[in-house]
């Protein structure tokens, strides 16, 4: 499979199978869009009207080089791998703590209802935390790093839990030959420096949501009571991490609405304000939410991306340049197969933890009984949830099979493809479109900046 696109005045060849990507004329352009499905003497009567006779074939025999040397219309290896792969045995290797389902914002996007994912206000105890700890070094086989991010709500509210935490966890790691990975997400309202302090020596990322600008960020983050600005309250405290951790091993992380459809300023905002690591996402939001994204409004987001990315190699060639999550892709070592195929693990290999110790798939599961895997005191009763999960892959998704994009996204969210459509192994569909938009981009960034 070949993807042919135009971005930024390059002419992009994408082999979906091998990852091979390649910047080519017009001439080689046109002469792969007709090779596959005609010889070359129908080439050649189609295109003898642009282009020399001469440059044609020789540009028809450099591509049938690439062809032969396994760089371009190369076969799919993944495929036949597939029945092997569902069988592979897998292992724990992260964990979602919802150590509070309580929150202090009331954002209006919100998918855990301002914290409390259907159910009800509660904070993790130690006990729970750490049976949970315990379940992942237990389940986590011979692999010695474990991912644990500190979820909510807004985990700050439980903070000293998530001392204890930590703390356990260092205290098992050596007996056990495991080292903990340990991540705070949080809205940044009760941020200081003693947990700053904290988390720069035990956190290896820290997540801080904002959404851009002050009025977008204001507008769908809005404090519980009402009164004050929840950007005013973040915004100096956000810098303070970003400049503690010298840019590094953190990221802003913002999202998008129908009502600011222009959110590559959000983003440039953000970098103007001296943030270097940027993520701002797409709402997913039922068709009902007046805020949710709808498929007429995808040509101003594509619009957006191609802005941004177009002012992100601007400014990397100035030397001010910064990370946008979405446009961060490694066209050289890339991913592993498991993680091509399957994504982010979900339900076998990441599990989230309530409050009270139950293990859904993640966090957006959360509060779905019929996904209800097991708790920490029984460990997973569900196994037909993991065998579901572990089974869900590119190939069992038709929407995925002949998409371009299928071995950067891995398919996507199970959960967005249930919510949208009840069930996992589908897709959800304009999600699909801006994520084959940002692969474009993210490539063409990357061709840019070799050609630089």
């Amino acid at each position: 499979m070949v993807h042919q696109y135009k971005s930024n005045g390059y002419n992009i060849v994408l082999d979906v199978n091998s990852g091979s990507v390649h910047i080519v004329d017009d001439l080689g352009y046109d002469v792969i869009e007709l090779f596959e499905d005609n010889s070359l003497e129908q080439i050649l009567d189609k295109l003898e009207i642009k282009y020399p006779a001469s440059e044609i074939q020789e540009a028809y025999e450099e591509i049938n080089q690439l062809k032969l040397s396994g760089q371009m219309f190369t076969e799919d290896i993944y495929e036949p791998y597939i029945d092997s792969f569902k069988g592979r045995q897998t292992v724990v290797k992260a964990l979602c703590l919802h150590i509070a389902h309580d929150c202090n914002l009331a954002c209006k996007y919100c998918f855990a209802e301002e914290g409390e994912y259907h159910g009800r206000r509660a904070l993790m105890s130690f006990e729970v935390g750490k049976k949970a700890l315990d379940f992942l070094v237990a389940h986590s086989g011979s692999r010695k790093n474990l991912e644990v991010d500190f979820f909510g709500g807004e985990p700050t509210m439980n903070f000293e839990v998530v001392k204890q935490l930590v703390e356990y966890g260092r205290s098992i790691e050596e007996a056990n030959n495991k080292k903990f990975r340990f991540t705070l997400t949080t809205n940044g309202i009760l941020l200081d420096d003693d947990i700053l302090e904290f988390a720069n020596k035990e956190m290896s990322n820290i997540v801080l949501s904002i959404d851009g600008r002050k009025e977008v960020n204001d507008m769908m983050r809005p404090t519980r009571n009402g009164n004050g600005s929840s950007y005013d309250i973040i915004m100096p405290k956000f810098k303070k991490v970003a400049e503690s951790r010298e840019q590094n091993n953190y990221y802003v992380r913002g999202t998008f609405t129908h009502h600011n459809l222009d959110f590559a300023s959000d983003v440039l905002h953000l970098a103007d304000e001296g943030f270097e690591q940027i993520s701002v996402e797409p709402v997913v939001a039922q068709p009902t939410d007046d805020y949710a994204i709808r498929e007429e409004d995808l040509p101003i987001i594509f619009e957006q991306y191609d802005k941004l990315a177009k002012e992100l190699v601007k400014r990397k060639k100035a030397g001010n340049g910064f990370n946008f999550f979405h446009f961060m892709i490694d066209l050289t070592g890339g991913p592993c197969v498991a993680k091509r195929l399957s994504g982010c693990g979900s339900g076998c290999e990441y599990l989230a933890v309530t409050p009270w110790g139950d293990f859904y798939p993640c966090h957006q599961f959360v509060g779905n009984e019929d996904f209800l895997m097991g708790n920490v005191d029984e460990g997973i009763i569900r196994e037909d949830i993991v065998d579901e999960f572990k089974n869900c892959n590119v190939y069992s998704k038709d929407k995925c099979k002949k998409c371009f994009a299928k071995f950067y996204c891995s398919g996507g969210c199970a959960a967005n493809s249930y919510n949208f459509h009840g069930n996992i192994n589908d897709a959800y569909d304009v999600g699909c479109e801006m994520q084959r938009k940002r692969v474009e981009c993210a490539i063409m960034i990357k061709a840019a900046l070799a050609n630089d």
